[in-house]
């Protein structure tokens, strides 16, 4: 990483807990998401920041109260967090747009890694992007984050060097990689319509204005609001896997230029998607 910061360093150095807020949400055996409050069980709570799993943060969209059926936002697997951020291939310097601000954690360790300065981060939801903004200011790493569709990205601040969405695409949109320089990487998980696995994919965008790359390992983020697919579609690419031998998530690719997106199994011309 140039001046020794590796995303290992990043975590020692950024504690998930400045991110999560004071009311979590653990699902019950009835499928309920029930509120936990810091306050009402300070060790519960501390215990969920240490854990390597996601912590569920927003249900229905925020207008969940005593309880709620649909987690909407969430404190990503720290593990998988990490795995992303070494496929991002990130230094010091560089110019780095973040799809899906979310708590504002993984902002602070791209800021830790890039350099506060070179960070942008998009959030769809208003109310969760003002929460992150305060969260990375109290944190000391007061991060560009803007309220606004992540799909559109933030062309004002382009040309970035790294692109990483945390939350999953279907499709990737072109205004993705139109904002990366020629060279740079994009990292995004993807949703059910490739693999069972809901793998993450690492893109290299080229001269020619396209983005190739492959899937790299399983992910299971929730989708961007505006890609949600249907159970019924996530049946048929399943059917559609076993179909195939069951493939291992490493032999699929995507290749995105202007006029779309195509998914392929081994080289680029096996077009399955």
């Amino acid at each position: 990483m140039g001046d020794g910061r590796s995303v290992r360093d990043a975590f020692e150095a950024v504690p998930r807990s400045l991110f999560v807020p004071e009311v979590i949400w653990f699902r019950r055996e009835d499928g309920w998401f029930v509120p936990l409050r810091r306050q009402d069980d300070p060790d519960r709570w501390q215990e969920a920041c240490r854990a390597d799993d996601p912590i569920v943060t927003q249900v229905d969209e925020g207008r969940a109260a005593g309880k709620g059926f649909w987690a909407t936002s969430s404190s990503s697997t720290p593990s998988l967090m990490a795995r992303m951020l070494e496929a991002l291939q990130l230094g010091p310097g560089m110019r780095v747009l973040e799809i899906g601000t979310g708590t504002g954690f993984n902002a602070a360790l791209l800021a830790y890694i890039a350099g506060t300065q070179n960070v942008t981060s998009i959030e769809i939801d208003v109310g969760l992007a003002t929460r992150a903004r305060e969260a990375l200011a109290r944190a000391g790493r007061p991060v560009r984050v803007v309220a606004g569709d992540g799909l559109r990205g933030h062309p004002q601040g382009a040309p970035y060097d790294r692109l990483i969405a945390t939350a999953a695409v279907r499709e990737v949109p072109y205004a993705w990689v139109e904002q990366v320089r020629p060279g740079g990487l994009i990292v995004t998980p993807w949703t059910l319509t490739i693999h069972p696995e809901a793998p993450f994919g690492v893109l290299r965008v080229g001269d020619d204005g396209t983005a190739e790359g492959r899937f790299v390992g399983p992910s299971g983020f929730m989708s961007v609001r505006g890609q949600r697919g249907s159970q019924q579609e996530v049946r048929r690419i399943d059917r559609a896997w076993i179909r195939a031998g069951e493939p291992d998530v490493a032999r699929y690719g995507v290749t995105v230029t202007r006029e779309g997106q195509a998914v392929w199994l081994d080289e680029p011309g096996h077009r399955v998607g």
